[in-house]
């Protein structure tokens, strides 16, 4: 196993992104926060993902810039990857929904998954963040399968800059009855019919 030292740290050329390019990648992150800021995008949040050492896409919050709530740094750098990854993307046709993060990889060993195969979607790569991650964005990591995430400010800090992250992650622990927005499931039976054509489709693509 061969390693290269670069200003003291070490990058253990074994498949892991380890020590080498964290601060640089953060750094990188933190600037593209900071133009946000400086140019009334949005907020101080920037991001990069990354795969294999290198930068593969970049984003930061532009809520103000488009007035879309969900134009955060996490979800536009994973859009903007989604769109460098996938050839036909934006639009996907089915003969090409195997490829690109589409890609279906077997489940890990000892996985629960009940489906044998799942899209690869950002597996082996690593996202850096100048803020911890609201619950959407975490969620939009979860959804996209990286493997790491890094962040500079927590969100102790974040919550006293004015963007009160926290409160959601708490909201979600109580039960649906107790949590500051009304939610309530209806008509369960109507929904029910778009789930049976899903399980019905014998070539859905398992995501």
């Amino acid at each position: 196993m061969s390693s290269i030292v670069i200003d003291g740290e070490c990058l253990i050329r074994c498949g892991v992104e380890v020590a080498v390019g964290h601060k640089e990648f953060m750094a990188e992150a933190v600037r593209l926060a900071t133009e946000s800021v400086e140019r009334g995008w949005g907020g101080p949040f920037g991001a990069v993902l990354t795969r294999d050492g290198e930068i593969i896409a970049r984003g930061q919050n532009r809520v103000l810039l488009t007035g879309d709530p969900t134009a955060h740094a996490e979800v536009e750098t994973i859009r903007k990857a989604s769109q460098l990854l996938n050839p036909e993307a934006p639009t996907i046709s089915e003969e090409h929904q195997n490829e690109g993060t589409l890609e279906y990889v077997p489940r890990p060993d000892g996985s629960p998954d009940p489906v044998p195969e799942r899209a690869r979607m950002f597996q082996g790569c690593s996202i850096y963040i100048s803020g911890a991650p609201c619950p959407m964005c975490m969620s939009a990591i979860y959804w996209s399968r990286i493997d790491n995430v890094y962040f500079s400010c927590d969100l102790d800090a974040t919550r006293k800059i004015g963007f009160d992250d926290a409160f959601q992650y708490e909201d979600f622990q109580k039960p649906l009855d107790q949590r500051r927005i009304h939610i309530e499931q209806i008509y369960p039976e109507l929904g029910a019919h778009a789930y049976e054509a899903w399980e019905a489709k014998p070539d859905r693509h398992a995501y």
